[in-house]
């Protein structure tokens, strides 16, 4: 098992969110939120996750003329890292953070490195702290999960 805290960003765009004005970006308020859709990201392999509040929801939503949304939100996840004991103790583990949708299928969402995959995950430098461990790096990949629901 590992902690993580993260900044979670996610970006879609909304054609019923098109507007004209005289701002280009319009910050909305967190409590709208509630009242668009966004999408129902959880993470395959958490154990727990909890959305920071403190003073206020870290939350950052912003919608863009042509409809596009941007949707942060500071997140600290518990999730599972199977380990490997073959070569103890010089071990190397491979934790993985898998999320996708919880109830839409692949015809609906569709999840997608903005970036592409080499610049979409940022570890901040001197950011990690692993008791007995060294982070040696990250992968970023993409895969579908077949569930029995769709």
């Amino acid at each position: 098992e590992y902690t993580i805290d993260v900044f979670f960003r996610q970006s879609w765009r909304d054609e019923r969110l098109k507007f004209d004005g005289p701002m280009k970006i319009l910050p909305l308020n967190n409590l709208l939120a509630s009242k668009i859709w966004t999408p129902d990201t959880f993470f395959h392999n958490g154990k727990k996750s909890v959305a920071h509040n403190m003073t206020t929801p870290n939350k950052l939503l912003r919608l863009v003329d042509n409809g596009t949304l941007l949707y942060t939100m500071r997140l600290t996840i518990h999730a599972e890292c199977p380990m490997h004991l073959e070569d103890f103790p010089m071990d190397v583990h491979a934790c993985p953070l898998k999320f996708g949708s919880y109830a839409y299928t692949k015809t609906e969402v569709i999840y997608t490195w903005t970036q592409g995959k080499d610049k979409s995950v940022e570890v901040a430098k001197g950011g990690s702290r692993l008791n007995q461990y060294d982070l040696l790096g990250h992968v970023v990949g993409t895969e579908m999960v077949r569930s029995s629901t769709g």
